[in-house]
């Protein structure tokens, strides 16, 4: 079939069609001057998708240096498909997290479905074999059918995939704001395990060595959908819906099961998945990182659909799609594997010495661009136009918020019946989370646990981040992202190791959104060097924008630690009435951005908690040494909601109830001051408890009565709830939003 006609390269410069694909007039000259000539249309869209701010984060390089990306258990930064990090023994563990928000606001259930292929992808490619996914979505609030529309496909999507490949959806978190109302956020972020001696990288080594591809054909799905992520939404995004892939799980398992195998082999030179701009971005990049070039035959590309132009196969996005650059004369070895996993497989390419990205089709050169420029080259926006918002100075100004006195009886319901602390069971039962059967610790505690197999060990995993916070104040919220997340793996009794991040934001060309992207990742970098943990990988979503307005500055921290015996594995749930119940670190009037104030006010204002890193380390390390020391039962973090949620949380789903004595009226209850924890403690490790974590104080015990009582020393009675009540109110309220026809 003969090639559909294109716009010369004469017509793209004079109509400056390269608009259209997200290239800019300035971007547009320096292509013409790094070619030394008019690109044409298969060449103008390998630059838009490379040059996008999805592919090359031009306007947030500069920031994500200022990350500590090294350390002593790091075996691979950021750079390559995914973080790796030792854990001993010969294994490491192997992680990152990826956006499909946009793709997930058009097509919920195909965008979120191919969001998880995507992260199996960038983990595999490694190497390793996934051992768990985990999630971070944000939506606006359930009372409209939209979002009710939206949370329930971008679930099923998550679900479908996730459950049909093997692989367990073990943790995550959502929260819902009607600032994500146009905008939803879909962050999915996978771990894996691998013997650091079968570690794999994506590289085009080799000149000789063949280029082969593996897994699913090529359709038209996908197409520019790297720079339909790195545009604002609009009324007109619905005509994007092409741009949204299409998954296939159990291809992606075929596929996933002989690139395993595969990084066996010897013959395997080096391996990268087709994910965000598909074959330009794999072939250009594992060329670029090798210092080579390749050569690449389009006529030999598997095709689905018919007509095909080579502009549709460089950019086409389809899924289970792998490139692989395999030792010369060793093809047949690559191929066999494949066969047996009934995988197509073709050898479409050679390595050569020179930089140069040459495709050719139907006999001819339709594309012949230096690998660096498509790469290297990629315009980096340094020195952006920064400006602090007029509502900063405001809130810090403002006089602190104060609760009115009300019912806390009442309050506390309330709380727990807010879709953003609700139980999250409606979502997680849908999700195969014991397949592998690794599972130690399942949804609904601090964070997620999985057991080494053959070994002592376990991995916890969690994913954090509290957009409230940071809107009001980047740097400390920025902060707080990074400690909540370690808090969570220390209450699971691992030791943080490091951390993927994925930074969601509105355009980076508006001052203010800039300065918010610029002092939250000021204080997520001094948080990672004080904790020791570095960020090994993450990725970056910006203009989260619809019709002109954009979301809450939004970094999401996905945080993995290691359990160094299984012994140490510990939850947030109460486990033996006639435990103490200690509560670490005192209450603060920390009020803005809590949901205590956003359930009175409707809205936010203030100035966030404060964090003092040194203390939040101190407590922390504290906190993980009590544990290992058996002297801690159960351990959570004072998160949203406060003291009188976190016990409440405490209880659900046990046979258990809490008696606790306040000091005073206790309006602290339900205030987020940070670095604060809840912990129970058998009477036998009273002492030693106390000695170790001289801030822990007494508040009272856990009893066989299924009841939350809190009164203060003056015997006023603060909360009475049956736990029961308590946990149909926490377990209804989203089903409840869901049933709602309104």
């Amino acid at each position: 079939m003969p090639l559909r006609l294109e716009p010369t390269a004469e017509d793209i410069h004079a109509q400056r069609l390269y608009a259209d694909m997200g290239v800019k007039d300035d971007e547009y000259d320096r292509i013409v001057s790094l070619l030394d000539k008019k690109p044409n249309f298969t060449e103008v869209g390998m630059f838009s998708v490379l040059w996008s701010e999805h592919c090359s984060y031009k306007h947030s390089k500069p920031l994500l240096k200022q990350f500590p990306s090294s350390g002593s258990h790091v075996l691979q930064g950021p750079g390559e498909g995914a973080g790796v990090v030792d854990i001993g023994d010969g294994q490491a563990v192997v992680f990152k997290v990826e956006s499909h928000n946009h793709p997930s606001a058009v097509e919920p259930y195909q965008g979120a479905a191919t969001g998880v292929g995507g992260i199996l992808r960038d983990v595999f490619s490694m190497g390793a074999r996934p051992v768990a996914l985990l999630n971070s979505l944000r939506f606006g609030p359930l009372t409209t059918p939209r979002t009710r529309y939206l949370f329930e496909e971008v679930v099923a999507g998550i679900a479908g995939y996730g459950n049909c490949i093997g692989v367990p959806t073990v943790g995550g978190e959502i929260q819902f704001d009607e600032t994500y109302d146009g905008n939803p956020l879909v962050n999915a972020m996978c771990v894996g395990l691998i013997d650091s001696e079968h570690l794999q990288k994506g590289i085009a080594s080799g000149a000789g060595n063949t280029v082969m591809y593996v897994g699913a054909s090529t359709g038209r799905d996908g197409i520019h959908g790297a720079t339909f992520a790195s545009e604002e939404l609009s009324e007109a995004s619905a005509e994007k819906r092409p741009s949204v892939q299409v998954g296939d799980p159990f291809t992606e398992k075929r596929v996933m099961e002989a690139c395993l195998e595969i990084a066996q082999s010897d013959a395997l030179v080096g391996i990268q998945d087709m994910g965000a701009a598909g074959l330009t971005s794999s072939a250009a990049e594992m060329a670029s990182k090798a210092g080579t070039g390749i050569d690449m035959n389009l006529d030999l590309v598997p095709q689905r659909e018919t007509g095909m132009t080579p502009y549709e196969m460089m950019l086409s996005e389809s899924q289970e799609r792998m490139l692989i650059v395999a030792e010369k004369g060793r093809e047949s070895e690559i191929e066999a594997i494949c066969k047996k996993w009934d995988l197509e497989v073709a050898s479409i390419g050679t390595v050569k010495e020179e930089m140069q990205l040459t495709l050719t089709f139907q006999g001819e050169t339709v594309a012949d661009v230096p690998v660096t420029a498509l790469t290297d080259e990629a315009p980096v926006y340094d020195n952006m136009p920064s400006k602090e918002p007029e509502d900063f100075h405001e809130h810090q100004q403002l006089p602190a918020w104060q609760p009115p006195n009300s019912d806390h009886n009442e309050t506390v319901v309330q709380l727990l019946s807010q879709p953003t602390i609700a139980s999250k069971e409606w979502v997680y039962d849908q999700y195969d989370h014991m397949v592998q059967t690794n599972t130690a610790v399942m949804p609904g505690s601090d964070a997620a646990v999985l057991r080494v197999r053959g070994t002592e060990k376990a991995l916890a995993m969690s994913m954090d981040g509290n957009s409230r916070y940071i809107a009001l104040d980047p740097y400390t919220g920025g902060k707080i992202a990074v400690a909540e997340a370690a808090r969570n793996i220390v209450c699971s009794g691992a030791q943080p190791l490091a951390l993927t991040d994925c930074l969601n934001y509105g355009s980076p060309e508006q001052p203010s959104i800039y300065w918010q992207l610029e002092q939250s990742t000021a204080g997520m970098s001094e948080a990672c060097s004080a904790f020791d943990t570095p960020v090994v990988s993450g990725n970056v979503s910006l203009y989260n924008e619809t019709n002109g307005e954009a979301i809450y500055p939004t970094p999401v921290v996905g945080m993995v630690g290691l359990v160094e015996n299984l012994d140490h594995i510990t939850t947030q749930h109460f486990k033996t009435a006639g435990d103490y119940i200690y509560v670490i670190g005192d209450a603060e009037p920390a009020w803005g951005g809590s949901e205590r104030q956003y359930l009175e006010d409707g809205r936010f204002s203030g100035q966030v908690p404060h964090l003092d890193l040194d203390l939040e380390l101190k407590r922390q390390r504290q906190v993980l040494d009590a544990i290992r020391g058996g002297w801690i039962t159960s351990a959570h973090d004072l998160a949203e909601g406060g003291l009188a949620v976190a016990l409440a949380e405490c209880v659900m789903e046990t046979d258990l109830g809490a008696e606790l004595t306040m000091a005073d009226d206790a309006t602290d209850l339900f205030a987020e001051a940070q670095s604060r924890y809840v912990i129970s403690v058998a009477p036998e490790h009273a002492e030693k408890l106390e000695q170790a974590i001289p801030d822990a104080k007494r508040y009272g015990t856990v009893t066989k009565e299924k009841a939350l009582r809190i009164k203060t020393e003056a015997a006023v009675t603060l909360i009475d709830q049956p736990t029961d009540h308590l946990n149909h109110v926490w377990k209804g309220a989203i089903p409840c939003f869901l049933k709602s026809k309104a």
